[in-house]
């Protein structure tokens, strides 16, 4: 490689980098908009749901088949992916198989590794491109995916098949150039390799100035590729591949079903039980909001979960009330959820600061009717395989209709006034509680 390339593609990767860094740091600077968080939890607790969610992927493999089938995408993308500090150092030096020579007969035994993984990921995402498109599996089907989220899936899995055969076909090329004898290919012989030498009949007919520029073709267009997917994933649901990890790390600790209260209506309630109890608990000013209207208003490890959000569908799949006909989906919300965020990320770029541009999370992209279906079974947190909560925003958003706007159905107005004058949601004395039970 001469000196032209190096530069051409050390400007290529610079800029890829600085783009990729531009776009993660505003997406950090997102997350950052919502409100402090204390998640608790040990370090070990954590470091034990980080292996065992995020690396061993345990909630994937309630359903076997699509786990292993995951799993073979996922082991491809990091270790197959290792094989690009190569192509990049052969980028930035202009040598050609640098590792080769470093690693003696391990090489090629690595590579046929990378290429067996190869062929599994394409195969497989033939089969999630079908199962996506073809079968009618009712989640990947959904009305919540219509438009950008349905093409989006649909892209990645392209794009990764076409990175996986360029990878191949580089490699058959390589190797028949070596065989042939030719320049700098024929400097580090390395051997057939398992898969690619498969593909090699249908190249053997071309000549070898065909058979380099087809391997510098699918070399560059291998690396751009991987540079291109780089800035194309912090735009696209995919990028759970990277906050799956801080995102598990993050995940709150409480038991399932246990609802986060607030310090200052805890003191109401200890105030309107005994005023001794409610003067010796400590709290903090007076909210400005109570609940959730807009993203800000939310905890920041919400807006990491709406960015976390694999879009799979698994949430909704086991939600009651999206399977008895209500409008609720928990996928959508934090679909909705992020693409607020996402809006308020770009009023902030216009303009340098937060702006209110008359638009809200409630309403503007979840309906009432969507919060008021929930049950809060907790159904769509259990599934999550990556430890997100759409139950905590829908309760955070549910408390601000009640508290802050007193929006509420009759059955609930009636429950609250209850629990206001006789401290249960029926309207019975204290002194009658034990009536019913006589007979």
């Amino acid at each position: 490689m001469g000196l032209l390339p190096q530069i051409a593609f050390a400007l290529m990767t610079g800029l890829a980098v600085w783009l990729f860094a531009r776009r993660v740091s505003a997406i950090r600077r997102n997350i950052l908009l919502g409100r402090d968080e204390e998640l608790g939890g040990s370090r070990s607790e954590r470091l034990r749901n980080l292996l065992m969610q995020a690396l061993g992927q345990r909630r994937m493999f309630r359903n076997p088949l699509a786990a292993v089938l995951h799993l073979v995408i996922y082991a491809g993308f990091i270790i197959i992916n290792a094989e690009v500090l190569e192509i990049v150092l052969d980028g930035l030096l202009g040598t050609h198989r640098l590792f080769a020579p470093l690693l003696g007969a391990a090489y090629p035994v690595l590579i046929d590794g990378f290429e067996i993984l190869a062929a599994g990921v394409i195969a497989v995402c033939v089969v999630f491109l079908a199962r996506r498109n073809i079968l009618s599996i009712e989640r990947f089907r959904s009305s919540d995916l219509d438009g950008w989220p349905r093409r989006d899936a649909n892209i990645i899995l392209l794009a990764e098949i076409v990175l996986m055969a360029l990878f191949l076909t580089m490699n058959a090329c390589d190797t028949l150039l070596q065989a042939h004898g030719v320049g700098h290919y024929a400097d580090h012989p390395t051997g057939e390799f398992v898969v690619s030498s498969l593909l090699q009949p249908l190249l053997a007919g071309l000549s070898d100035d065909g058979l380099t520029a087809i391997e510098r073709l699918c070399w560059w267009l291998h690396i751009a590729g991987i540079l291109a997917f780089l800035n194309y994933l912090p735009r696209s649901k995919h990028l759970h591949i990277l906050l799956a990890f801080p995102n598990a790390w993050y995940v709150r600790l409480a038991p399932a079903g246990r609802m986060p209260n607030m310090p200052e209506v805890q003191r109401e309630v200890l105030y309107a039980l005994d005023p001794l109890l409610a003067s010796s608990a400590p709290v903090d000013a007076t909210p400005t909001r109570f609940g959730a209207r807009d993203v800000a208003d939310l905890g920041w490890k919400n807006l990491m979960d709406a960015y976390s959000c694999t879009e799979c569908g698994r949430c909704t799949a086991a939600c009651p009330a999206s399977q008895t006909g209500k409008k609720l989906s928990p996928r959508r919300i934090m679909m909705a959820t992020r693409d607020r965020l996402e809006e308020v990320g770009a009023g902030i770029d216009r303009t340098g600061a937060v702006v209110d541009d008359g638009r809200s999370l409630l309403r503007d992209h979840i309906s009432e009717e969507e919060l008021r279906a929930c049950t809060t079974c907790n159904a769509c947190v259990t599934e999550c395989p990556v430890g997100i909560s759409p139950l905590d925003i829908i309760l955070r958003m549910r408390r601000y209709l009640v508290m802050e706007e007193g929006s509420a159905p009759q059955e609930w107005t009636m429950m609250f006034g209850n629990v206001e004058s006789s401290f249960a949601p029926w309207k019975i004395g204290g002194e009658e509680r034990e009536t019913w039970a006589e007979g």
